[in-house]
């Protein structure tokens, strides 16, 4: 291992910074929640293709589009430019993803086939360019800071900033597809993504224009195979990804389903923006509480347990729920938000120690490439997710636009609430396997500045985790 260039002085990360990182995150959601949470219901009872093809559609797109984020992070590790290895990627993608974002959402004059090759080809287009941006913007956390607990603050502005993404889609969206399409929401869908669309690339730019990066990474120059190679015998980062991909299934199921399950099971499609808006305003305070829940439960595997359990007993709960037991349905869904957002700060926390320990372990720091895992893991989570979705929507025979069958109903009250606590489950059994503590990563970062201030050549000694 070559010589690693003196590290810099500590910085504190002021207040506007970590704003400005937190609007990526909110520029991020303000085209992720559309897909998320309307991309579905637009394809089925707008566009008009049937469950089944959309199954295949999102799962063959986003697994592909999941495929490419180690590229992306991969190129962005070998990237050197006067602003950085992460920050210029922000800056290049924005135009063409806006230009794609909104071409997503037009709905051509053609035929079933003509529209089904239409939707694979937009949509494969504008997640390879999301990719080209997020993933970047999710190495960003690691290389601003150096300090583990820091970090942990970082992530919680940046969801803080993810939910008001959330809030302003959830809010807006169905109120715009209305306002300007008159009645036709054809053209309201194009004109009301068009207008956020604007909004994303104004705080993508912000995003680039407020941040630095400052974590140097050892000065070498690694094969792909030999990054490759160590994410692979990362064995808390490979347990992170199965829980990562599995959290995001039982999510996506719900994520999916809302609006569905608004118009077809309560009878009131409008409740569900204020459903969802609800539910944001919880997960704003679940992000907020990250980095005072990590003390309280002793370790962040212990807190990534204790929120996820929180979230199954919620999710099953609802299941009781009649159409008109308001009270039972928003309260599951405001208790179970808490925990369920609280989450994912605490997840790019410990993306960013598992960088760490990579650094630690094996003398070579890939963050770009731990970070395109991150998002791998969710994509391939949220690929299986939409698609489940898909697959059980034409299994209990949905139909758009018409009155649907009891069989169609149990389906849409299942995929809310029995089938995500059941995947809940299985991500506490994953996170049992997670092996770094709290000890771990103190022992880490400070083998990590000492090996950086002292390095005669060779690296620390790892010992085995």
């Amino acid at each position: 291992m070559s010589a690693s260039p003196a590290p810099n002085p500590p910085q504190l990360i002021f207040w506007r910074e970590k704003i400005g990182y937190a609007v990526g995150d909110t520029a991020s959601c303000l085209f992720w929640v559309i897909v998320s949470s309307f991309l579905n219901i637009f394809y089925t009872d707008v566009f008009g293709l049937a469950p089944a093809a959309l199954a295949g559609l999102l799962f063959i797109t986003r697994l592909w589009d999941a495929a490419f984020d180690p590229i992306v992070g991969m190129v962005a590790d070998r990237t050197s430019s006067r602003w950085g290895k992460f920050r210029p990627w922000i800056l290049w993608g924005i135009v063409p993803f806006m230009v794609a974002e909104i071409a997503l959402f037009y709905t051509p004059n053609l035929g079933p086939t003509g529209k089904l090759v239409y939707a694979y080809v937009t949509y494969s287009v504008v997640m390879l360019i999301y990719s080209g941006i997020n993933v970047p913007y999710g190495a960003l956390l690691g290389v601003i800071t150096p300090n583990s607990s820091e970090r942990t603050a970082l992530a919680s502005y940046r969801f803080v900033g993810a939910f008001a993404g959330n809030f302003i889609v959830q809010g807006t969206l169905l109120w715009m597809v209305s306002r300007f399409g008159n009645g036709n929401d054809r053209i309201g869908y194009t004109l009301a993504v068009t207008v956020l669309a604007f909004a994303s690339g104004g705080l993508f730019l912000y995003l680039f224009a407020s941040t630095k990066e400052r974590v140097l990474p050892p000065v070498e120059k690694n094969s792909i195979r030999t990054d490759l190679s160590d994410l692979f015998h990362n064995r808390p980062w490979m347990t992170l990804f199965a829980m990562g991909a599995t959290t995001l299934v039982y999510i996506t199921f719900r994520q999916v389903t809302t609006v569905y399950y608004f118009a077809y099971y309560v009878g009131d499609k409008g409740m569900a923006s204020t459903f969802l808006l609800v539910g944001t305003v919880f997960s704003i305070l679940g992000a907020i509480s990250t980095p005072y829940l990590v003390p309280l439960f002793g370790s962040k595997r212990a807190t990534f347990i204790g929120l996820t359990a929180m979230g199954v007993v919620c999710n099953g709960a609802s299941y009781f729920a009649g159409p008109k037991d308001f009270v039972l349905i928003f309260a599951t869904h405001m208790l179970g938000s808490v925990p369920m957002a609280a989450i994912f700060p605490l997840m790019g926390s410990m993306y960013a120690d598992t960088a760490d320990y990579g650094e630690w372990k094996f003398g070579r720091r890939a963050t770009g490439l731990i970070f395109a895992g991150s998002t791998f893991s969710q994509k391939t989570g949220g690929a299986l997710g939409a698609a489940l979705v898909n697959v059980v929507l034409s299994l209990v025979g949905y139909k758009a636009n018409v009155v649907q069958s009891a069989t169609s109903i149990a389906g849409l009250r299942h995929l809310m609430s029995t089938l995500p606590a059941a995947f809940g489950l299985a991500v506490v059994g994953l996170s049992l396997f997670y092996k770094l503590t709290t000890e771990n990563e103190r022992q880490i970062a400070q083998d990590l500045r000492l090996r950086k201030g002292f390095d005669t050549g060779q690296a620390a000694p790892a010992a085995a985790l």
